[in-house]
Parts: C-alpha cells; structure tokens; sequence
C-alpha cells in the first residue's frame, strides 16, 4: 500500500504563482542597443532622409544653382546614411551617446551602469557619426560633380 499523498500547504489560501525567469538582455556593449521597434524608426528615418535628399537635389538642379551649393545634399544625405547605419548595426548612436539602451518601446530606456561598456558604446556612436559624415560628404561631392 502506497503513502497518502499530502496536499500543498497554502498560505493565505492562495496557490503559489511560478514566473519564468527575466530573459536575459539582448544589451550588447558596443554591438546591439536598440530592438525591433526602435531598428524600424531608425530604417523609416533613413528612408525619408533619401527622399529629402532626392527632392533638394532635384530643387537645386531645377533652379539652375551653383554646382558647389548642390554640396548642401550632404546633410540629409549624412541623416539618411545614419539611419541606416543605426538600423543595419541594430545600434542607436545618441543612445550609445547617452549611455542607455531600448528592447522594449520606443523611447522607453534603460541606463547603461557598467563603465566600460558606455565607453564602448559611446566609441560606437562616434564611429556610426563619423561614417554618416564621410556618406553624405561623399553624396555631396557627388551632387557637385554631376554634368549639368
């Protein structure tokens, strides 16, 4: 004969609740600060930069204006190549500038409390900078250069 089974003893007449563990962070220092939602802000802001970089070329053709003022391409370029940048590195760079982070809403952040890796973050968010600057440079002198 096998011994009775004995039942839980409840507190406060409630069963126990089990939670899963918290996910680790994606959080990655100088790799990966931002999730899906905040990549596809970045990726729409890089979309609508090429957009306005396209319009203020075609303005600036059709006003028949300097070719050395075509250079003024460069800023929205610069913005577009940031947004993708930020978006293909999955790395926000003025969040790496602030030392947070964001996997949940957009805007929604947390702070970065290990020192070595807002450093390495914030390495990151300049090498993203100085990328954009160099792209959008490029576009500018490109705009520059066209026959027209």
């Amino acid at each position: 004969m096998s011994a009775p089974r004995r039942k839980p003893i409840l507190i406060g007449g409630e069963l126990p609740v089990l939670r899963p563990a918290a996910a680790p962070s994606p959080y990655a220092a100088g790799v990966c600060n931002i999730g899906p939602a905040e990549i596809a802000r970045r990726r729409f802001f890089g979309h609508v930069a090429v957009v306005a970089s396209l319009v203020l070329l075609a303005a600036l053709i059709a006003l028949h204006v300097a070719p050395l003022a075509r250079l003024l391409v460069a800023l929205p370029a610069a913005g577009a190549a940031t947004g993708y940048i930020q978006a293909r590195l999955r790395f926000c760079a003025a969040y790496g500038s602030r030392g947070v982070y964001n996997f949940d809403q957009p805007g929604k952040v947390t702070p970065v409390l290990d020192r070595a890796a807002r450093a390495a973050d914030r390495a990151r968010s300049i090498r993203i900078g100085l990328a954009a600057a160099l792209i959008g440079l490029g576009v500018g002198i490109v705009a520059v250069l066209l026959p027209l």
